[in-house]
């Protein structure tokens, strides 16, 4: 039995960092057929689905992963990464002529320009039978896939909804873009929503700037959305919203912002993390989703 079996992407992140990827404002200056050596190179394990599992691991839950590993000479490094991790592979499926890599650009200052590429795949599971797998842990993490289809990915959480396992649901900004009427009944079945700010935002169909997040705002979704929703807002903090309340947790501050990249999914995790082990502490699963998120920026990698 897993605490918490984590569905989405595994990737391979290839860091690049030095003087010759110079930037203005916020766009790197690169030119067409330019060359640039860099002084720091870095390997690591990203993905969102890996990211989260990881991170539960770091906090002592026992957490497998659903995601798709190519047949190719990444996946050696892959099944490394997760045994050092800790994070069980057995419900993974294997492609031939799968890929996904993300080449990471990092500034001084720990921003990032990412340029991924992932082979097109539109599902989860390859076989009915696979759902079962589902039924072996305590909570499900379902990450931004914008490549399944709504209907399959409606169709898991309906089967989760089904054996009384809880899912908490991360969208992605193409998710939110869509009307919102196609993705309601899919969040309906969501026990917790976690997005970001400028996400939310997209999904509401309201400028950022135009909403209110010391006030509850799942009114802006449908009034018959009453899972707890979660809004990470950057460096202005984080919200939750459950019953009549609204949380607050402001960022901890970062003694050096290093590399950016997977600060959200350890969000995620610190927070899934908390509501387990606390019997649904919110607040205090904040802090820990908060905590988490300052570890992660604070070196390179997104685990």
């Amino acid at each position: 039995m897993y605490d918490l079996i984590s569905i989405g992407n595994i990737s391979i992140d290839l860091f690049f960092q030095g003087d010759s990827l110079t930037h203005t404002g916020n766009r790197f200056n690169l030119a067409l057929g330019g060359k640039y050596l860099v002084d720091h190179f870095y390997e690591t394990l990203g993905g969102g689905g890996a990211n989260v599992a990881i991170g539960a691991t770091k906090h002592g839950l026992k957490s497998a992963i659903i995601g798709v590993i190519g047949n190719n000479q990444f996946k050696p490094i892959i099944l490394k990464h997760l045994k050092d991790h800790d994070v069980s592979n057995e419900f993974c499926n294997y492609k031939d002529d799968y890929q996904k890599i993300s080449s990471i650009l990092l500034s001084p200052s720990g921003e990032r320009t990412i340029i991924n590429y992932e082979t097109p795949h539109e599902h989860i599971f390859e076989k009915t039978e696979d759902f079962l797998h589902l039924k072996k842990a305590r909570m499900i993490y379902i990450s931004n896939l914008p490549r399944v289809p709504l209907q399959e990915r409606i169709h898991v959480l309906s089967y989760l909804n089904s054996q009384n396992i809880p899912a908490v649901l991360n969208f992605g900004i193409r998710d939110c873009r869509r009307p919102l009427h196609q993705i309601l009944p899919l969040i309906s079945k969501s026990q917790i929503l976690i997005v970001n700010s400028h996400e939310f935002s997209e999904m509401v169909k309201r400028p950022y700037e135009s909403i209110d997040f010391n006030r509850e705002v799942r009114k802006h979704i449908h009034s018959a959305f009453n899972s707890l929703l979660v809004v990470t807002d950057g460096e202005k903090g984080s919200y939750s919203y459950y019953g009549n309340k609204v949380y607050y947790m402001r960022a901890l501050p970062v003694k050096k912002m290093v590399d950016t990249t997977g600060a959200g999914d350890a969000y995620t995790a610190g927070f899934i993390v908390g509501y387990l082990k606390r019997a649904g502490d919110v607040a205090k699963s904040m802090e820990i989703g908060a905590e988490y998120a300052v570890k992660i920026i604070e070196k390179v990698g997104a685990n």
